[in-house]
């Protein structure tokens, strides 16, 4: 029964090579349509993930949960997204993105509109830790899509552009989310996020395609003439044990990248968890502030990731060289938080942009460095790994915090930040000469 259910996501078939004249046609058009399908569909996954906590304080008064209680949430939600990440990396490898990821998206706003009709915070949780799974279907379809139909020497550029995503689906959910809380009421803002998601899951299922192969192209290595030699018309996938065994656990680069990134997820959900509420309730903004926060973080990631990925390109893939130089300012930025007093709202948002500025490059690139350093057939569980173990540094921080900040103080929990922020650049220092295989 179940193995019937799950042939329902299986790759989607080779299909015979179309005439040279429609590929030259065809290629660049589809290209476009995996960019663009993707980077909406992953978007709007953030819709139905990060709205939780833009209204973590206004759920918490409305159902008396303490900040501990609001941070236990957030770490289970954390932790099961991170695994959820990893075996819906390996599931996908061996699915096809057109029914996987839009199939997420209906699971997530089913869970979303839950959540809002719920008022027990033991069904919040269990709610919101399914969610944390289902979210997982969300960035391997999107790795798998993009690694079969963009080569390596582009691969820098087309992954900053795409990762893009992140910023606008976590920016402008800061405002959907604060503003239908505002005007309609907390549980809005899950019921809003939910449609659109439902809506954009119709959408992808139109949009996407698989493989090359599976519409009649050649493979992206043949048509860019990155190995001319390649002439299949198939490529074979791999076996669960090749994915996990041989592509992730007994490659030494993807380890180096999951525990760097453990640190730097840490640092990028920090803000991303608790600056609504340590603004509201430190620095004394208003709701609607607290959610323009978000916007800021999130949109001042977009030059810079864009920027930073053509630079990690033109290092010859120093992904990790770029990541260490990028945590640097994220320090002092963090040290300047910590002494900004109260009243100077304006100082708190502009260093929470700052920091969203130099984040995303390393969120972006350490992903990459996945399918650098593994097979583009890989490419959803290498990627899974690496955001397992960043998921479970964001479950250590949204744990940490709310206990830090109940127990004894908000810049006690920064401080705990800034030590974070440390150990990345410790561990970033060890990727500094790596770069991808040929």
């Amino acid at each position: 029964m179940l193995q019937k259910f799950l042939s329902i996501f299986r790759p989607a078939p080779a299909i015979p090579r179309l005439s040279a004249k429609e590929i030259e046609a065809k290629y660049p058009k589809f290209r476009w349509q995996i960019l663009e399908s993707t980077f909406i569909g992953y978007a709007v996954f953030y819709f139905v993930r990060n709205n939780f906590p833009v209204v973590s304080k206004e759920v918490g008064e409305a159902l008396h949960y303490s900040r501990e209680q609001i941070g236990d949430i957030l770490a289970v939600t954390a932790i099961s997204y991170g695994i959820g990440k990893f075996i819906m990396g390996s599931l996908s490898d061996r699915s096809n993105p057109r029914i996987f990821m839009p199939f997420g998206l209906v699971l997530t706003a089913l869970l979303n509109f839950c959540f809002g009709f719920s008022e027990s915070y033991y069904i919040h949780m269990i709610l919101w830790t399914l969610n944390g799974l289902v979210q997982g279907m969300g960035w391997p379809p999107c790795g798998r899509s993009l690694g079969h139909w963009y080569s390596v020497k582009e691969r820098g550029t087309t992954f900053a552009f795409w990762n893009i995503a992140h910023n606008v689906g976590g920016g402008l959910i800061g405002m959907i989310a604060a503003y239908s809380a505002s005007y309609f009421g907390w549980q809005y803002a899950f019921f809003i996020p939910g449609v659109l998601a439902l809506l954009t899951a119709l959408y992808l299922f139109y949009r996407l395609r698989d493989t090359p192969q599976s519409v009649g192209l050649p493979p992206i290595e043949e048509f860019n003439n990155d190995y001319p030699e390649s002439k299949e018309t198939h490529e074979e996938e791999l076996s669960m044990y090749e994915l996990i065994v041989e592509s992730v656990l007994k490659n030494k680069f993807i380890w180096v990248f999951a525990l760097s990134n453990l640190f730097v997820y840490m640092v990028r959900y920090s803000l991303l968890d608790w600056g609504p509420t340590y603004l509201k309730e430190v620095k004394g903004a208003s709701l609607e502030k607290g959610g323009a926060s978000t916007i800021i973080y999130e949109f001042a990631g977009i030059g810079s990731t864009l920027l930073m990925g053509w630079i990690s390109d033109k290092t010859g893939g120093r992904r990790g060289m770029v990541s260490l130089l990028c945590m640097v300012p994220i320090f002092f930025a963090f040290i300047g938080i910590i002494y900004t007093p109260p009243g100077f709202i304006w100082i708190d948002l502009s260093l929470f942009a700052v920091i969203g500025f130099f984040i995303y490059p390393p969120v972006m690139l350490l992903g990459v460095s996945g399918l650098d350093f593994s097979s583009k057939k890989a490419v959803g569980t290498a990627a899974g790994f690496i955001g397992l173990f960043g998921y479970i540094g964001r479950t250590v921080q949204a744990k940490t915090i709310g206990y830090l900040a109940d127990h004894y103080s908000w810049n006690v929990s920064l401080g705990f930040i800034v030590c974070s922020c440390v150990m990345a650049i410790v561990l970033l220092s060890f990727t500094w000469n790596l770069k991808p295989k040929s």
